[in-house]
């Protein structure tokens, strides 16, 4: 094994390390001199996809301390290639992602490829790397090749270049990508999905569309806080109760996370506080993102997968809906009774639905949302991307329109049920070979679920093993990267779950490796 191992920098289809030394003793393993070796690796792996010598690549970053001394790495090492580099600044990912779209972002045309600086939501001592290209973004055996190519630059012992490389230019790609956002909220409060106006509302829409719209907004300290400023003020939106939209590498207020408990808090308070029609909140990076409505009540998990299906249901009707392992049978009654689409439970990961999507649609069936419960969403018609500020702007977009007929936002998900009892648990596998240990758990949980009373396998089933207990259901999967088997647990009944923790515990007290104390 080569001394440079940078394939434990890589996560999944991204590249994710320590950046920054001193916190509980963690030693950084992600600094210029490995963001320099992986930007000679992008580019020869760059250069072999394209066929092309003459690739220029996009560079931007979140708010993140590190991110300044990562993006001098990786100039470094794109200076050693001989790389023309496009500095965005501070940016977000799904507009790195559109540095190779947009035809018109400088003379030359769209970059072949593009690089985000960031971790998303992890604490703000990492950091970390995405990848994207036209087709979107990487998978994991290109992260792969690019690790490899990274570790045979630093084994040749391949230096810096002199000073900050001459062939680096700053682009204006945040300022197009804004425009971009707003002529999407234009068009689809002005003509939504039932043709044009009247000529005097189509002019009214076209001005000043969000008009009359009060919308709070919460970037968390990361990247997100354009969406706010730059894409619904000009607008006409009320922005005024936003807040946490400054960047600020340290996260000061709560985690820039969708996720998080506090976060969400935060923001629904502030929508009741303020009186608004709607909230939005963004991860780092803002390829997440989630809402509240009118009165306060978090649209995220299932219910951001509702919103989301509702948006396309009109212009779609019938249209598959690829989702992660662990939403609920609520959720799949209300996009396919309710909403007339299809619902096929996936995989966690939101690569895995999006490539699922992508499956889909070329074996002939018409998917045009992928979406994860941590507010991944990619849809068709934004080259499935997974695009936080493109969801938001479809949710004005809605929520613009039913104001115009005096309805709130909530009415979307009027319909939509939760179950009366939800939990997820995360059980610590104590084995080195903790992969192969987690298998052997969910390949004898189904042989026993087979041999019980009161419960059932659900089939057809893409990850780990889900149960229907009858008035309930749980998912014991493994974790994408970590040596944790999370179990999420939902039922109809209030308190059913510590029913079904009972007797999930019978099964798994067997398992040693298991780490059970003080999670069941």
């Amino acid at each position: 094994m080569s001394k440079y191992d940078y394939s434990r920098l890589q996560n999944g289809s991204d590249i994710r390390g320590i950046a920054i030394d001193g916190i509980d003793g963690e030693k950084p393993n992600l600094t210029p001199k490995e963001a320099n070796h992986i930007a000679a690796g992008f580019a020869k792996w760059l250069r072999e996809k394209t066929g092309r010598e003459d690739v220029t690549i996009a560079v931007g970053r979140d708010p993140r301390v590190s991110g300044p001394d990562l993006l001098e790495g990786l100039l470094q090492g794109f200076c050693k290639e001989g790389i023309q580099v496009f500095d965005a600044g501070l940016a977000s990912t799904p507009a790195m992602f559109m540095a190779t779209i947009f035809e018109n972002i400088r003379a030359g045309g769209a970059c072949e490829g593009s690089i985000m600086i960031t971790a998303s939501h992890l604490p703000f001592n990492r950091n970390g790397f995405k990848f994207f290209t036209k087709d979107g973004g990487l998978d994991k055996k290109d992260i792969a090749r690019i690790l490899e190519l990274a570790e045979e630059d630093a084994a040749k012992g391949a230096g810096e270049c002199d000073s900050r490389p001459a062939q680096v230019t700053d682009l204006a790609l945040m300022d197009a990508y804004c425009v971009h956002l707003q002529q999407v909220i234009r068009t689809g409060v002005t003509y939504g999905s039932t043709g044009a106006p009247d000529v005097a509302a189509a002019k009214k829409a076209a001005e000043k569309p969000l008009a009359g719209m009060k919308i709070v907004v919460d970037a968390g300290n990361g990247s997100g806080g354009f969406f706010a400023e730059k894409v619904l003020a000009p607008l006409g939106a009320d922005i005024s109760g936003s807040q946490f939209l400054e960047p600020d590498g340290m996260f000061p207020n709560h985690a820039p996370n969708p996720e998080n408990r506090e976060a969400m808090e935060s923001i629904s308070s502030q929508v009741i506080k303020t009186g608004a029609d709607l909230g939005l909140i963004f991860d780092t990076d803002v390829d997440r993102s989630s809402a509240v409505d009118e009165q306060g009540r978090e649209i995220a998990r299932n219910s951001i997968v509702a919103m989301a299906a509702a948006l396309v249901s009109e212009d779609h009707p019938g249209t598959t809906v690829v989702t992660d392992s662990i939403t609920s049978r609520q959720l799949t009654e209300f996009l396919e009774n309710k909403l007339g689409l299809n619902h096929l439970r996936y995989k966690r990961g939101y690569k895995n639905v999006i490539n699922k999507a992508i499956e889909l649609n070329r074996a002939g069936t018409d998917c045009q949302l992928a979406i994860e419960t941590s507010g991944h969403a990619a849809l068709q018609e934004n080259y499935f991307l997974d695009d936080g500020a493109y969801l938001a702007a479809k949710i004005v977009i809605r929520a613009a329109r039913l104001k115009q007929k005096g309805k709130p936002i909530s009415s979307v998900l009027a319909d939509l049920e939760d179950p009366a009892d939800e939990k997820e648990v995360r059980i610590p596998i104590r084995t080195e070979d903790f992969g192969a240990y987690g298998d052997q758990v969910l390949l004898e949980l189904k042989d026993w679920v087979k041999t019980q009373d009161g419960m059932t396998l659900t089939e057809p089933n893409y990850e780990g093993v889900r149960i229907d207990f009858g008035d309930g259901w749980c998912l014991l999967r493994k974790s994408l990267h970590d040596p944790i088997l999370p179990m999420n647990m939902a039922s109809d009944e209030a308190g059913g779950c510590q029913a079904i923790e009972k007797v999930m515990k019978s099964f798994l007290n067997q398992y040693e490796k298991l780490g059970l104390e003080g999670v069941l």
